[in-house]
């Protein structure tokens, strides 16, 4: 084993303490594979991470730390903890999203962020939030991702969703569907194609991926029959992006893209909205799926689901997406220290 001081200081931000995210962060670690890699430390509430250990039957304590460079020092079977929060009982309920949560989660959020940008943390990993409880709480975004760029003031973000099939990557992310259409652009899906291309490359060392990029309408939209977004602005950031040095190939058909690119055919696939990357990706990568924001000047990664509000306080939910995560945190900030 590695000395621990070699080990990337790793911030697990604890997501809605009224969901899943105290108790798959205290199933993921309970095991020895994490400690392995990393020295964790939680970003959160202590009643809410206390009283998952007693729903998981784990054998773990917490220590309270005022800083992340003393959760190396914590001893075994103790999850370090930087205290973010000291919520009620009341605003504990399980699969009930509270205000008084949802400004916790953005207080967790934030600190990770501050914490990344000022080298403290190697990297954020987070768990799922209520978008609703932060709106509740006057923090209004659409997802974590949207206020991870504006917290590193950066508008050349991409999020994109990983596993071992299937890299996807988004033009538009948390958008209703009736506005997708007016948000495609040929500057907007440059850039995402741009920022997969580097994302993809430093990810798999692959030194030219080859990206499929979606069309937005079906059959890429039968010659303007079913809409001219193919031709107005996807074939011509894809000729710019081709023209960049990029391997950027579409626009292709949704509808079997993804059975050509689970076999391998290409490293990296770009959609133009939401459901159309994410449904395919997380019926192949449910439960190992990671989300990476792109883009930013620290490295985030995430679990792929929800608050899984209907299991919160079961002790049942599957830990596997967040030890994905964690472990695509760890071979990203040890690819940052290899780099210099």
């Amino acid at each position: 084993m590695s000395d621990p001081a070699a080990k990337p200081l790793i911030g697990i931000t604890m997501g809605d303490p009224c969901g899943i995210g105290p108790e798959i962060i205290t199933s993921a670690l309970a095991t020895s594979e994490v400690h392995a890699q990393c020295c964790p430390v939680v970003i959160g509430d202590a009643a809410a991470l206390k009283r998952a250990i007693r729903v998981c039957n784990a054998a773990l304590t917490v220590q309270t730390v005022a800083s992340p460079e003393e959760a190396g020092r914590v001893g075994k079977g103790v999850i370090p903890l930087l205290e973010e929060s000291q919520l009620t009982e009341a605003d504990l309920m399980y699969g009930c999203p509270t205000s008084a949560a949802g400004d916790a989660v953005y207080t967790y959020i934030r600190t990770a962020t501050r914490l990344c940008l000022d080298g403290r943390l190697a990297a954020m990993v987070t768990a799922p939030i209520s978008k609703e409880a932060m709106n509740r709480a006057g923090h209004h975004y659409p997802g974590h991702t949207e206020l991870l760029a504006e917290l590193c003031r950066t508008d050349r973000y991409v999020m994109m969703l990983a596993g071992d099939l299937l890299r996807v990557c988004l033009v538009t992310i948390h958008e209703a569907l009736r506005d997708v259409p007016g948000l495609i652009s040929v500057e907007r899906v440059l850039t995402t194609i741009r920022v997969t291309e580097a994302g993809v490359r430093r990810l798999t060392g692959i030194a030219r991926p080859r990206l499929a990029v979606l069309s937005l309408n079906p059959h890429c939209g039968e010659g303007g029959m079913f809409g001219d977004e193919e031709r107005n602005f996807i074939v011509p950031a894809i000729e710019a992006a081709r023209c960049a040095g990029i391997d950027a190939r579409g626009p292709l058909s949704a509808d079997t893209l993804f059975h050509f690119a689970r076999q391998g055919h290409y490293d990296g696939v770009v959609a133009m909205y939401h459901d159309q990357g994410l449904i395919p990706l997380k019926l192949l990568h449910f439960d190992d799926g990671v989300n990476i924001t792109l883009g930013l000047p620290i490295i985030r990664t995430s679990v792929d689901h929800g608050t899984a509000y209907d299991l919160a306080g079961s002790g049942r939910a599957s830990a596997g997406s967040l030890l994905a995560a964690m472990g695509m945190a760890v071979k990203m900030a040890l690819s940052c220290g290899e780099d210099g």
